[in-house]
């Protein structure tokens, strides 16, 4: 084989490869962007599917205060764990607790001494991953005067 003919199969070798190269890369990127597409498509759902039981568990948390029965607490108990598993945690704030903004929503003012702390939950809120508020918590808040 002459030099020139040498030369052309190196070069074309050489084509190959690059080519071989620019579609693996395209390959692993193609890979890594349905990845990222599934995963917002699974949060996107999950989010979705949250937001929808968020009413059925107000009402179960609303029935338990007045009934105190044992099998509510446990069917509540399993919606938090469920929630908990899709990365969904409940804000309860306690009595006494500064107000947050970003998590506390105020829906009454009472008097009191203790001016910008919560005086009482009237609903729960959510936070989804990444610190989400799915809802803000319903709160009473003291202001003195």
């Amino acid at each position: 084989m002459n030099k020139k003919a040498m030369k052309s199969k190196g070069d074309e070798t050489a084509n190959l490869k690059s080519q071989l190269a620019r579609a693996l890369a395209d390959y692993d990127n193609l890979v890594k962007r349905i990845e990222r597409e599934k995963e917002s498509f699974t949060e996107t759902a999950s989010l979705s599917m949250v937001k929808r039981l968020i009413l059925p568990i107000d009402m179960l948390y609303e029935t338990q205060k007045h009934l105190n029965d044992t099998g509510l607490a446990i069917a509540i108990s399993e919606f938090e764990m469920v929630f908990s598993d899709f990365g969904v945690e409940k804000i309860d704030p306690k009595e006494g607790e500064k107000f947050d903004e970003n998590s506390h929503e105020v829906v009454e003012v009472v008097r009191g001494e203790r001016d910008g702390s919560i005086a009482g939950v009237m609903l729960v809120g959510w936070r989804y991953k990444k610190g989400i508020v799915i809802r803000h918590a319903k709160v009473k808040v003291y202001k003195k005067g």
